[in-house]
């Protein structure tokens, strides 16, 4: 391989530029296909791609593009975050109210506050280190759990409660971490342990003109988009209005992450245009793809079996696992103990804590911003601890979360459990399999034929119309004819 880095190293810089971000997208996109052999999600697949051709492996992709790469997290972040915001919608929020705002703050603090104390107390992690990795460990990877809800077609109050935790879920870590990095950025040039009323209050104030900027660009795309406009235009106008956003929060030195999501739900709230977030799922892909195979390259392997004096003496895969399991514990303890105060069904109880495991895109993109703002080697042991950790929720989340839906009776694969009908006919005979079987299709043709949306019915009886006037007309013309023919 030597003698391909000294050829891309030789070409201007335009051209490794964009030699790189092909060689980051084809390998992203191939990984994928042996990954989906083994049932992986496709994040899994964009890491292990960039740790394949980054620096530490194959050192396909010169150090000078990896760095000048980091305005990709910022793009991909914004698209994560307008996509939650898609979730948050007030009709929803309603029905579960304060209990679901309850449950969610144990569930994400109760990891948080344990990941801390384990880290700190247990561990001796440096003060800076394990408040920014405490914060991280609320944050909730929505991707897998959208993706597993969507494959079994899962529905009922456990999901809804699911769908609700998870995206508060990231905004609480959204609050805690960009509370956390500025604290850890104050406290770098003094002592880690002293605070003023100053260091708190303006990280906070920081990230409410955050979400109020974004309140107010989510109205200002609600304006600009008109139903007239084509799906080019649209897309222009929401991509322009988020790079608009991510450019002011870094004038402001303030993740984007918040207001992203604000202006996602300003939008989805008053609106109500779907589309909108269809298009931008099918426009973001590449983006993320780029995002996750550039963190990919970021990771050292070799690292995690080495200490870092500037964060402990520990092995740092030993702090991934301790992390690890505490994120966890804290998970179940915290969805467990949250339920039982909002009186929550058994369900979700139990089984709610399954559904939280997974964590790569939010908190893969904060590790970054943290890695980005704290450097050195503390910024490096974050992102490499936060990588190794993510790949294995990847593969352990979405088996969790689909268990935890199977569990809670959300999905069945299983024809009787979809359906109840009577077994026995009226005279109190035993219906036969093949009368059963019968029956359970006609009830569940019978319950889905009233959700047919109306413009699928429209579309519908306009085709039905069409193809009537054709017939007619037809048949006008073959009776034309044999008139003709007749005279």
């Amino acid at each position: 391989m030597t003698w391909f880095i000294d050829l891309i190293s030789s070409t201007p810089q335009v051209t490794q530029v964009i030699v790189s971000l092909a060689i980051m997208l084809a390998s992203g996109f191939l990984m994928t296909r042996l990954t989906k052999l083994i049932k992986l999600p496709n994040v899994t697949g964009y890491i292990l791609a960039g740790i394949i051709i980054g620096p530490y492996c194959f050192n396909l992709i010169p150090p000078d593009v990896v760095g000048g790469l980091d305005f990709i997290s910022d793009i991909a972040l914004a698209f994560i975050a307008f996509g939650i915001g898609e979730f948050f919608k007030f009709d929803k929020l309603k029905k579960g109210g304060i209990k679901v705002l309850i449950l969610t703050l144990f569930e994400a603090l109760f990891a948080t506050v344990l990941v801390f104390v384990v880290c700190y107390f247990a561990l001796g992690l440096n003060f800076v280190f394990a408040i920014i990795l405490a914060a991280l460990a609320s944050a909730t990877s929505p991707t897998a759990t959208m993706m597993i809800i969507r494959q079994t077609k899962a529905k009922g109050e456990f999901v809804d409660n699911l769908l609700q935790v998870v995206a508060l879920d990231n905004v609480v870590s959204l609050i805690t971490f960009s509370v956390a990095i500025s604290l850890a950025i104050y406290s770098i040039g003094g002592d880690a342990t002293t605070f003023n009323f100053g260091l708190i209050v303006m990280p906070i104030l920081k990230n409410l003109a955050s979400i109020g900027i974004g309140i107010a660009l989510g109205f200002l795309l609600k304006l600009f988009i008109k139903t007239k406009h084509s799906s080019d235009n649209r897309l222009i106008i929401v991509i322009c209005i988020l790079f608009a956003f991510c450019a002011i929060s870094s004038l402001m030195d303030v993740s984007p992450l918040l207001g992203c999501m604000a202006i996602g739900t300003v939008y989805a709230n008053f609106s109500k245009d779907e589309k909108l977030f269809l298009q931008t799922n099918y426009f973001s892909p590449p983006f993320l793809l780029l995002f996750f195979v550039k963190s990919g390259c970021g990771f050292n392997f070799s690292a995690l079996f080495a200490s870092i004096g500037e964060v402990t003496t520990l092995p740092l895969i030993v702090v991934s696992l301790v992390y690890l399991f505490t994120r966890l514990v804290g998970k179940f303890t915290g969805s467990f103990v949250g339920s039982l105060v909002t009186k929550r069904p058994k369900e979700v109880r139990n089984f709610l804590g399954m559904g939280l495991i997974a964590q790569a895109s939010v908190a893969i993109g904060l590790a970054s911003l943290g890695a980005r703002a704290l450097g050195g080697a503390i910024g490096d042991a974050l992102l490499t601890i936060v990588m190794a950790s993510s790949i294995i929720y990847e593969i352990i989340g979405p088996v969790c979360a689909k268990l935890a839906l199977y569990l809670s009776k959300s999905y069945s694969t299983k024809l009787e459990e979809l359906v109840e009908v009577d077994e026995k006919t009226p005279q109190g005979t035993l219906k036969t399999e093949v009368q059963l079987l019968i029956e359970r299709v006609q009830e569940i043709e019978q319950k889905n034929k009233d959700k047919i949306p109306i413009y699928e019915q429209e579309e519908e009886a306009f085709t039905q119309a069409s193809e009537e006037a054709i017939e007619a007309l037809y048949n006008y013309t073959w009776q034309q004819r044999n008139r003709r023919k007749r005279f």
